[in-house]
Order: structure tokens, then sequence, then C-alpha cells
């Protein structure tokens, strides 16, 4: 065997061994991580969700208690820590949040609702993929979700796997919970 043969083979041993080291390790880090829940968080951006209050309105509801959890409840039950802040009323306005997902929180979605009288108005879905998977996901679940929400109460809304993205749907639903706390009117 020549000495160019010989480089040729030890070269595609080693991307044979490079990929599947890569294999296990996306491997251990799914059976590790797959457990992980997704999780929103609200933007800090012209979209903050605040619709007009004012930072002393801000303060006393965080004094009074309300916080903007990450969503710790169990990611079946949608409802469980929101229902006793939500009220079923809602101030008018835009929300946006942030959803992560994925076995280690790799991949994001921006969520924008926009809130009129107890509705959801539209929504608009921006997708952070880490993948090419998940940006075909992300894209099909951001073309689908205005024909499942749009114009629904935003009170006890949740969305199945929309458009075959069930991780996407999940941060989605998180993200649901989150607006509804922040959109809530306390009674």
């Amino acid at each position: 065997m020549s000495d160019t043969q010989e480089q040729r083979n030890d070269g595609r041993r080693t991307v044979v061994r490079t990929v599947a080291l890569t294999a296990a390790t996306l491997a251990l880090l799914g059976g590790v991580a797959g457990c992980a829940e997704s999780k929103a968080t609200p933007m800090d951006d012209q979209y903050a969700g605040n619709s007009g209050e004012t930072e002393k309105s801000q303060e006393e509801q965080s004094q009074s208690g309300d916080s903007s959890g990450s969503g710790d409840s169990g990611s079946s039950d949608s409802g469980s820590s929101s229902d006793a802040k939500d009220t079923g009323n809602y101030k008018d306005g835009t929300y946006s949040i942030n959803g992560q997902y994925g076995p280690v929180g790799e991949d994001s979605i921006d969520v924008h609702f926009t809130i009129k009288d107890q509705n959801v108005q539209t929504v608009e879905v921006i997708g952070h993929p880490f993948t090419s998977i998940s940006k075909k996901h992300q894209t099909d679940f951001a073309n689908a979700i205005n024909g499942v929400v749009d114009g629904k109460p935003l009170k006890g809304l949740k969305v199945d796997k929309v458009a075959g993205a069930s991780w996407t749907s999940d941060a989605f639903n998180k993200a649901l919970d989150l607006c509804r706390e922040q959109a809530s009117v306390q009674q």
C-alpha cells in the first residue's frame, strides 16, 4: 500500500472515530438531559408585555408576590401555579416571551402575543434553531400556529403538537402560561 493510500485510510478512520464519538456524546446528552423541561422567560424589549404600566405598578406587583417564574410546574399540567393568578381578565397589549427547549435548552423561540378583548388577536413566532431539524420544526410551527390560536380566548388556551413539533409546542404552552400571568388583571 502506498503512503498516499495509507494517509487516506488514516484520515477515514479519524473521521469515523470522530463521528462515532460525536454520536455517542449526543446519545449520552439525550439520555441524561432528555427529560429537560422547556421554560419561558419574559423578554426585555419594546414588546416586553408591560402594556404601558408604570415602573411603580410593576414594583407593586413584585412586592405583592407576583413572580414571573420559569414554569416549574409539570409540563403536561399547564395551569397548576398560573391558575391561582389567572383571573381570566387580561390587559390588552403585546407580550413577548422567550421559550427554550431541547435536551440541553439549545433551541428557543421568541413568541409575541397580541391580546385584545381577552383573546389572542395574533401571534408571531421567531425561531432560533440549533440544528436544521429544529429549523424545519420551528418554521412549520410558526407557519401553522396562527390558524390554531388566533381569535381564541387566552384563558385556558393550550396547544397540542402543532405541525409535528412537540417540543416547540411545549415551549409555546409555557409561553402561553407566562403571557396569562403577565396580562392578568388582579381583581
